[in-house]
C-alpha cells in the first residue's frame, strides 16, 4: 500500500525517522512535512503566501519533501500537488509530547490526520506522552501494529483515530484502551519581558489542567499506562444544544421585533 507520513515537529524530527522505521516495510512510504516545528498551529493553512517544498536528502538518498507551510498545508501539497495517487494510509507524528484532552484542538499532529481524513484517506495521528527521555521505540512499535489495524478494519468515513502512547518499555504497556476526548483547558502564563531596546514582549508556558472525570477518556488511559486510541470527528455540532436553540424565543425573521 501507499502511505503518507507527516507531522507538526518537522521532517527532520526524531519522531518522524521512528515512524518512518516502524512502517518503511509495509508498502511505499512518502514523506511530506513541515520545514520546522510547527507545533499547535491547529488547522491552519496558508492563503497569502506561497507554499515552498524542496527536495530533502539523507546519506544521499531521497528522504522526502520539507515544505514551508502548516501540516494541513504538508497533506494537501502531498495528495493534491506532490504524489502520483492519494495514498492508502496517513499517519502523523510521531509527536514528542500527548496530544489529548482539549489539546486535540491546538495540535498539528492531529490537524494533519484531519485533512488526510477531509481527503477521504484513513488517518491515524501518533503521540508519545513525554517531552524528556522520549520511548521510541514502544511509539514505533505501537504506530504499526495500530496502521496494520486501521488498514484491515477502516473507520467510518469522516473518522480518524487519535493514538497516545504512555512513555513506557513495550513490556510495561497495560493494554490498548478505546477512549473519548478528555475534559481540559490550559493554565496559561505569560512571563514578561523586554528585548534590549526596552520593548516589552511576552513569553507563553503554562500546563493542561484536567476537568472532570478521568475514566473512560485519552488523558486517565495514559495516566494509567494504557495506550489511548480515540475516534475522533470534525463535525463539531452539539446536537443536544442545537436542540435547546429550537426552543429559544426569536419570533419572526430579523428586524421585525422592536
Amino acid at each position: 500500500m501507499d502511505i503518507l507520513l507527516s507531522n507538526d515537529d518537522g521532517i527532520f524530527a526524531p519522531g518522524m525517522a521512528a515512524l518512518f522505521e516502524a512502517v518503511r516495510d509495509l508498502g511505499t512510504v512518502s514523506v511530506v512535512a513541515p520545514d520546522s516545528e510547527r507545533s499547535a498551529v491547529g488547522h491552519a493553512i496558508t492563503l497569502s503566501d506561497p507554499i515552498k517544498a524542496r527536495r530533502v536528502t539523507r546519506n544521499g538518498l531521497f528522504t522526502g519533501h520539507a515544505v514551508g507551510g502548516t501540516p494541513a498545508d504538508s497533506v494537501k501539497l502531498a495528495v493534491c500537488a506532490l504524489l502520483a495517487r492519494p495514498p492508502d494510509l496517513l499517519i502523523s507524528g510521531i509527536n514528542l509530547g500527548p496530544n489529548a484532552g482539549i489539546s486535540i484542538i491546538y495540535s498539528g499532529t492531529v490537524s494533519a490526520a484531519t485533512e488526510g481524513t477531509i481527503l477521504g484517506i484513513p488517518s491515524m495521528a501518533v503521540s508519545l506522552a513525554t517531552f524528556q527521555d522520549p520511548q521510541w521505540a514502544t511509539a514505533s512499535a505501537v504506530a504499526r501494529l495500530v496502521a496494520q489495524q486501521l488498514c484491515a478494519r477502516p473507520l467510518p468515513p469522516g473518522v480518524l483515530l487519535n493514538v497516545n502512547v504512555p512513555n513506557l518499555p513495550l513490556d510495561r504497556l497495560r493494554g490498548y484502551a478505546v477512549t473519548r476526548m478528555g475534559q481540559s483547558r490550559f493554565i496559561e502564563t505569560f512571563d514578561r519581558r523586554s528585548d534590549p531596546r526596552g520593548n516589552v514582549y511576552y513569553w507563553m508556558d503554562g500546563y493542561l489542567e484536567p476537568m472532570g472525570e478521568a475514566a473512560g477518556t485519552d488523558l486517565g488511559a495514559l495516566e494509567d499506562g494504557y495506550v489511548s486510541l480515540t475516534p475522533v470527528q470534525f463535525d463539531l455540532t452539539d446536537s443536544a444544544a442545537m436542540e435547546v436553540l429550537g426552543g429559544w424565543d426569536l419570533g419572526g425573521p430579523p428586524g421585525d421585533r422592536a
